[in-house]
C-alpha cells in the first residue's frame, strides 16, 4: 500500500458476546453492549423488576437476566429506547424496515384509561413499530409494552375487508350501500315495532366521535339500550355517578401523595404507567395499602393489606367505614388492624383506587358507595380504572340513563347486564367480541340467538359471531382519526398512521352515512373534527358525586363457600387480554403473561386439603361453565378462593358463575 498498514494494529483478542433471549419482545445484540447498565437501572429503579444485572468485572462484565429467565415486566420494552448503541431493539419490528423510512404519526392508545401518548411509526403501509410521545402530565417518557406491541393486532391477518351479509350459503361479500341499506332497514323494523326492540352494545376503546354517533343513531330511532360497560355486574348506583369515571388527583401528583388504598385493584396489570408513579411515591416515602379478593405481585411494597373472598369484600369495606376495628371479626386482625393503621397515617393526602377486582363485582354498586364515603371521612382522593376510553364513552351518552354531555335521558334504558337478558328483533355489537369481552357471553349468546338480526361492527374476522347477519368492516385506531377522555379528563386526539385496509372504513364515517340512510337529522359532518366540536369537551376538574346519603345494600351475602366443598371464584382480565387488537397481538401473547392466562392458581393450603397436590391439570366446573386449566399455586390467592383470568374463551364463560368444584384430571 502507497500510504498505511495493510492490517490492524490491534493485536488483543475482541470481545464478543453471544446474544441473550429476553423473550418475543427484546431482541439483543450483545456484542454491541458498552455496559452502560442503564437497561439494569431502569429494572431497578424505575419497573421495580430486578431482571437483568451485571455479572464479572472489567472485561468480563456482561449483562443478562437471573437464571437464564426472560425479561417479563409490562414496561420492559422501554429498555428498547434507553440502550444507546442498538445492544436491545425490538424483537417483532427488527430487520423490517430501515429508520430512515419511516413515517411517524402521532397516537394515543386506547388500551387503558390513561391516554398514553405514543408516536406510531409505518413504512409500506404497515405499522412498524410504536415508540414514546413524551407528556409530563401523563406517561411522562415511558409506555407499557401493551402500548407498545398492541399494533400487531391491528396488523395480523384476521382483518375484515369488505361488508358481508348473510345468504343462504352463509356471509358474503357485498357493497356498502347494499350492507348499510340492510342495516337501516333492520334498526327502522324494530324500532317502528317497539323501540325496546333495539339494542347496541359498544367496546369501551372505541372513539368518543364512534360512541357519540352510535349512541345518536340509536336514540334517533327512540331506544336508550346502549351501553359500553361490558363486564360490569352491579348497576345500583348509576343515578350518582359522575358525569365520568376517573381519578380526583392528577396522574403527575400521585407520585406526591402521602398514600393510596387499592380496593379490588391491580395497577401493574390494568395500567403499568399508573404502578410506575405508585412505585415512585412509594419510594419517596409513601404508603400504599390493598384491600381485595387476591394479592398480586406488585412492583412496590405494601405498608398493609387484608384480602378475603369476593363475597365478604363489601363487609369488610363497611366495617373500615363505620369503624376500623370492626374489621378484628372479619378474622386476620394483625392484618386487619395494619389496614385501618394504614388510613390513620396517610390522613387526607392519599387516595382510594377501585379497580377491575370492585368495578366488575357483584355488588360494585356497594362497594364504589362506601369507597366514597370511606373517602369522605378520611379526607381522601377517590379514582377509579375503567378500562380503555371508557370516560369518553360516559361522555359521548354510551350508557342507557345518560345522553352526551352528562345529561340525563328521558328514559333510562337497559344496561349491558341486562340487554342479554332481552328478546330484541336488532342488535347492534360495535367493536365486541361477545364470546369473551361480556360479563356473561353464556347470557348474551342466548339474547343474540333469540334476535331476528345481529348486526356485528368489527375489525377482525375471527370476532363475529355465529348468528351475525350483516357485517361491518370498520378500521382499528391505528388507521382513523378519534378523540379520547383520559382519567384526568384530559381530550387527546389520535391521527390515523395508515389508510384503511381493502374496503374497510373508519367508524365515525360509517355511523355517519348509517345516519343519513336513517335520514335522522344533523348527520351531515364533513370531517371528525366537527363531530368533536359537536360533543365538546367536558370538565378537567372531577368530583365524585356526594355519596353521604345514598343507601347501601344490607344483603350483602358474606358467607364463605369453602364450607360447601365450592371454591369462590376470583376472575381478572390478563392485562393482555383487555381488547380485541391486544388479544391478537402475537408478540404479547408469547410472553410470560401471555402463557399465563391458561393457570387457574390456589393457595399452597388449598390444593393440599383438596388433595391436588402434584396434580398438573384441574376441571373447575360452575353452574353454568366449565372448563379444563393448569394449575399451579399462589400463596396471593385468598383460602377457600380460586383465581382464574376471565380473558379467554375458556374462562370467559365463568361470567355468570361465582362459586366452583374444582377436581383433578388425569
Amino acid at each position: 500500500m502507497g500510504y498505511g498498514q495493510d492490517s490492524s494494529r490491534y493485536e488483543e483478542e475482541k470481545r464478543a458476546k453471544p446474544p441473550l433471549d429476553l423473550g418475543p419482545l427484546v431482541a439483543t445484540a450483545m456484542t454491541r453492549c458498552i455496559h452502560c447498565t442503564r437497561c439494569v437501572r431502569f429494572g431497578r429503579e424505575i419497573a421495580g423488576t430486578m431482571e437483568l444485572g451485571a455479572t464479572g468485572r472489567g472485561e468480563d462484565m456482561t449483562i443478562e437476566t437471573y437464571l437464564d429467565g426472560s425479561v417479563d415486566s409490562e414496561v420492559s420494552g422501554n429498555i428498547i429506547d434507553l440502550c444507546p448503541v442498538g445492544a436491545l431493539t425490538s424483537k417483532p419490528y427488527r430487520f423490517s424496515a430501515r429508520p430512515w423510512e419511516l413515517f411517524s404519526h402521532e397516537g394515543i392508545s386506547p388500551h387503558d384509561s390513561l391516554g398514553t401518548n405514543i408516536t406510531l411509526q409505518t413504512a409500506h403501509q404497515s405499522v412498524k413499530r410504536v415508540v414514546p410521545r413524551n407528556n409530563e402530565k401523563i406517561n411522562e417518557c415511558w409506555i407499557s409494552d401493551r402500548d407498545r406491541f398492541a399494533y400487531e393486532g391491528a396488523e395480523c391477518d384476521d382483518r375484515l375487508t369488505a361488508p358481508m351479509i348473510r345468504r343462504k350459503e352463509g356471509l358474503v361479500e357485498t357493497s356498502w350501500e347494499e350492507a348499510l341499506g340492510e342495516t337501516a332497514a333492520a334498526m327502522r323494523q324494530a324500532a317502528e315495532q317497539d323501540s325496546s326492540k333495539l339494542a347496541a352494545l359498544i367496546h369501551p376503546m372505541s372513539s368518543m366521535e364512534e360512541s357519540f354517533l352510535l349512541q345518536r343513531v340509536v336514540r334517533g330511532l327512540g331506544s336508550d339500550q346502549i351501553d359500553h360497560r361490558l363486564l360490569q355486574q352491579d348497576f345500583s348506583d348509576d343515578a350518582v355517578a359522575p358525569v365520568y369515571p376517573g381519578l380526583e388527583a392528577a396522574l403527575s401528583d400521585v407520585d406526591s401523595l402521602k398514600g393510596i388504598l387499592l380496593i379490588g385493584c391491580n395497577p401493574r396489570k390494568e395500567a403499568p404507567l399508573l404502578a410506575l408513579r405508585i412505585r415512585k411515591m412509594v419510594e419517596q416515602g409513601g404508603v400504599a395499602g390493598l384491600l381485595g379478593s387476591y394479592a398480586p405481585d406488585l412492583n412496590f411494597s405494601l405498608s398493609a393489606f387484608h384480602c378475603v373472598t369476593p363475597a365478604e369484600l363489601p363487609g369488610v369495606l363497611r366495617g373500615l367505614v363505620n369503624n376500623a376495628e370492626a374489621l378484628d371479626s372479619a378474622g386476620e386482625s394483625f392484618e386487619s388492624d395494619a389496614l385501618s393503621g394504614f388510613l390513620s397515617e396517610v390522613g387526607g393526602n392519599g387516595m382510594i383506587l377501585l379497580g377491575q377486582g370492585a368495578l366488575n363485582h357483584l355488588h360494585a354498586g356497594t362497594i364504589r358507595t362506601l369507597a366514597g364515603r370511606l373517602a369522605q371521612q378520611t379526607g381522601m382522593k377517590l379514582g377509579v380504572l375503567t378500562p380503555g376510553n371508557s370516560a369518553g364513552a360516559w361522555w359521548a351518552g354510551a350508557v342507557p340513563h345518560r345522553i352526551a354531555q352528562g345529561m340525563p335521558a328521558k328514559t333510562a334504558g337497559a344496561n349491558a347486564s341486562q340487554i342479554a337478558d332481552l328478546d330484541v328483533k336488532t342488535v347492534l355489537l360495535y367493536g365486541v367480541e361477545p364470546s369473551i369481552d361480556h360479563s356473561d357471553p353464556i347470557r348474551l349468546q342466548g339474547m343474540l340467538d333469540r334476535a331476528k338480526t345481529v348486526i356485528a361492527f368489527g375489525a377482525f374476522r375471527s370476532a363475529v359471531p355465529d348468528q351475525a347477519d350483516i357485517v361491518v368492516p370498520i378500521s382499528p385506531y391505528t388507521e382513523c382519526s378519534g378523540s379520547y377522555l383520559n382519567c384526568n379528563g384530559i381530550v387527546q386526539v389520535s391521527s390515523p398512521a395508515l389508510s384503511p385496509r381493502g374496503n374497510s372504513r373508519p367508524g365515525w364515517k360509517v355511523l355517519r352515512v348509517l345516519g343519513n340512510f336513517l335520514s335522522l337529522p344533523d348527520f351531515d359532518y364533513d370531517d371528525v373534527a366537527q363531530v368533536a366540536t359537536e360533543l365538546g369537551h367536558p370538565p378537567e376538574v372531577l368530583m365524585q358525586a356526594d355519596k353521604a346519603q345514598i343507601p347501601v345494600s344490607e344483603d350483602v351475602d358474606s358467607a364463605s363457600a369453602h364450607a360447601d366443598g365450592l371454591f369462590s371464584l376470583v376472575a381478572e382480565r390478563s392485562i393482555y387480554q383487555a381488547d380485541p387488537i391486544v388479544r391478537r397481538s402475537r408478540a404479547l401473547s408469547l410472553t410470560h403473561d401471555g402463557a399465563s392466562e391458561a393457570f387457574c392458581r390456589l393457595h399452597p393450603e388449598d390444593l393440599k386439603a383438596a388433595g391436588l397436590a402434584g396434580v398438573s391439570r384441574v376441571l373447575l366446573a360452575g353452574e353454568y361453565h366449565q372448563a379444563t386449566l393448569e394449575v399451579a399455586e399462589d400463596s396471593g390467592v385468598v383460602r377457600g378462593s380460586v383465581f382464574v383470568f376471565s380473558g379467554s374463551v375458556a374462562t370467559a364463560g365463568f361470567g355468570g358463575d361465582s362459586t366452583v368444584r374444582i377436581r383433578a384430571v388425569t
